[in-house]
């Protein structure tokens, strides 16, 4: 079953209908994808920039340019998921351009309340262990982690999304993982750079 040149119904962008709507400012669609998109969008932030305000601030701006842009997008150009997260990375960015990175961050603690208060005290310094090596990684390292850790994004998906193919995008990975692991070893290895 073919829909208006756009091949089958289910090749469909699942957010497709939804963005026509936002696009003629139904307030009730901005809501469904607000509430659709921001939980992912404040996350990538909130790992890239390690400070959730800031975070907010960029899923803010995005939201935004969604608003503006809305009629413009078109259905087979690219996926709308890919979009958003394209211009979330490119806000990260242009904001770490602008600012010396702090390994600081704001991001909420994901501990088990039930676990006794020593297992929770182990778990935070261990949290916040990784958060700081995540910090401390080159860029488009922590840009990888994110978006196939975090994000749970397929290397294709994540590798399309920078910008590289596969074997570079899993290339990052190794030299990511691999800092990381020095980085939390508190070994005195050099990180790799790029």
């Amino acid at each position: 079953m073919c829909v208006a040149g756009r091949g089958l119904l289910s090749e469909r962008d699942p957010d497709a209908e939804l963005l026509e709507q936002v696009g003629r400012h139904d307030p009730a669609a901005v809501r469904t994808l607000v509430a659709r998109k921001l939980p992912r969008l404040l996350a990538l932030a909130t790992r890239m920039l390690g400070d959730r305000m800031e975070a907010e601030d960029v899923a803010q701006e995005v939201f935004v340019r969604i608003w503006k842009q809305a009629t413009r997008w078109r259905e087979g150009e690219a996926k709308f998921d890919t979009w958003i997260h394209r211009v979330a990375l490119n806000l990260c960015y242009d904001r770490l351009r602008g600012r010396r990175e702090d390994p600081r961050d704001d991001m909420p603690d994901e501990v088990d309340p039930a676990a006794p208060p020593d297992a929770r005290l182990e778990a935070r310094a261990r949290d916040e262990r990784v958060r700081e090596a995540l910090a401390a990684l080159p860029a488009r390292q922590r840009e990888a982690l994110v978006l196939s850790y975090y994000q749970e994004m397929s290397n294709t998906d994540a590798a399309a999304l920078m910008g590289v193919t596969v074997d570079a995008l899993e290339s990052l990975l190794a030299r990511a993982r691999r800092n990381l692991r020095a980085q939390l070893a508190g070994s005195g290895l050099s990180k790799d750079k790029s």
